[in-house]
């Protein structure tokens, strides 16, 4: 089984690109992947929530459902995510430094509660590796996936470095490989950090190849030619991220 664990029913590209349930099934089936975790962002919370249940909900074997969190001035988003994950049957919580701070005083009661529901909060840190570290240390029971490595298409080894460390010293930390350009960096994270932690993604859905070569069918392509083992593909490409979610 194949699954996407970073895919947009509204996208953080600057024109918030929207994309119905249809058109990302047409994008796996056309590179093969079986499952996706869909979630919006440059929303708030109760309308990315919404956004994602309709998506999942017309495709309930294919469309996992991420919620948004992203705080604002109408009261606390912590009971529109413990809802949506209790009664809706959302799997994660997604956060963007792009959108908001990581300050503690923002994530830790989100990474507190995402712990005491056992789903995993799927980050994208930008070049916030100093963010992660605390988190990690601080919230060892919550499952922390680091978007793209650490920075969608960086060039910086050294800064992929750092956050593969970090996933070497905390065994809560998983790697979504999404927007990763350098595949050796890929090849690094599972010598080093092990296979199990490492999870494929697309960043998607695009619905033509991009500048940089990224398309669903090319991600799953790469990885699959990478010369790892066959045991490690298969966990790279969907076993790690269904044990995650428990998904069957």
């Amino acid at each position: 089984m194949i699954i996407d664990c970073h895919v947009h029913v509204k996208h953080g590209n600057k024109d918030a690109t929207e994309y119905t349930a249809a058109q990302i099934i047409g994008v796996m089936d056309d590179a093969g992947i079986d499952k996706s975790v869909v979630f919006a962002i440059k929303t708030g919370t109760r309308q990315s929530i919404e956004m994602a249940r309709v998506a999942a909900h017309e495709y309930p074997d294919r469309l996992v459902p991420f919620a948004y969190a992203l705080p604002n001035a109408e009261g606390s988003i912590l009971p529109d995510l413990e809802d949506a994950v209790t009664n809706l049957g959302f799997k994660g919580i997604k956060m963007h430094a792009g959108e908001v701070t990581l300050a503690q005083y923002v994530t830790d009661p989100i990474l507190d509660l995402a712990g005491r529901l056992a789903i995993p909060c799927l980050i994208d840190f930008m070049n916030s590796y100093g963010d992660l570290d605390r988190m990690a240390a601080n919230f060892p029971g919550t499952n922390i996936i680091v978007a793209h490595m650490g920075r969608y298409k960086t060039t910086d080894e050294e800064l992929i470095d750092r956050y593969i460390a970090l996933a070497t010293r905390y065994d809560n930390i998983y790697l979504d490989i999404s927007g990763v350009v350098l595949i050796w960096k890929i090849k690094d994270a599972i010598e080093r950090v092990g296979a199990s932690r490492v999870i494929f993604g697309t960043d998607g859905p695009q619905p033509t190849l991009d500048k940089a070569g990224f398309y669903a069918r090319s991600e799953v392509a790469r990885i699959k030619t990478a010369g790892f083992s066959p045991e490690d593909t298969e966990a790279v490409l969907g076993g790690n991220v269904a044990r995650l979610l428990s998904l069957s």
